[in-house]
């Protein structure tokens, strides 16, 4: 994966008056690949149709991915599998969202009003360069149409990612499910052994990796 991609990503500047930034992540489960979090800010022409990205298709989430990236203030936030498994997914997951709200503010070079942050849990307190008014909202990538659009943002950039992935290491089915641990996956880290990619501070993988 090209070093650019392992950074906050930052695209499209409009006119807002009021940064009120919705935070979500994709990646917490997985046994293989990065966990990504994605900050966004709604334009005055963001997309209809948001919502939680696990309720929408492929297909849908492919065609709103384009359209919040045109008319929205986003960032990305990426921890990959080494640094999870140096400091645990939890301090992962603080560690991507403070990345992604801090690619975002710095572009934008204002201090948000509030962020708003999908689930029960915000960095405050828990990641020592966080330092934003937060709220945490269980089911807010539902609820929160700025959350949802982080939502679909964070999801569909790690399935590429994982599809990418894919390509180098082929038999663990990650362009179908993504890192999680399916029976395909399962089997095929029997098989074949986990790779870098992989966190071996998941049980699965480190008590396959000791047989």
């Amino acid at each position: 994966m090209p070093a650019a991609e392992r950074q906050p990503i930052m695209l499209a500047k409009p006119p807002f008056d009021r940064l009120v930034i919705g935070v979500d992540e994709a990646g917490r489960g997985p046994l293989a690949g990065p966990v990504v979090a994605a900050a966004c800010v709604l334009g005055p022409d963001a997309p209809a149709g948001l919502d939680d990205s696990k309720k929408l298709s492929a297909k849908k989430r492919g065609v709103l991915e384009p359209q919040i990236q045109a008319s929205c203030l986003w960032a990305l936030g990426v921890v990959e599998a080494d640094e999870i498994d140096r400091i645990n997914i939890f301090a992962a997951t603080m560690l991507a969202m403070t990345r992604a709200v801090g690619a975002l503010v710095a572009e934008w070079g204002a201090k948000p009003h509030e962020v708003l942050i999908d689930g029960n849990m915000t960095p405050a307190g828990r990641h020592p360069d966080w330092r934003w008014n937060a709220r945490a909202i269980v089911g807010g990538d539902g609820l929160e149409p700025c959350i949802s659009a982080a939502s679909i943002l964070a999801k569909e950039h790690r399935d590429r990612v994982m599809r990418a992935h894919a390509a180098v290491h082929p038999h663990y089915g990650w362009e179908r499910n993504a890192g999680y641990g399916t029976a395909e996956h399962m089997e095929a880290l029997r098989v074949h052994g986990p790779t870098p990619l992989h966190r071996r501070s998941f049980a699965p993988v480190s008590q396959l990796a000791l047989i």
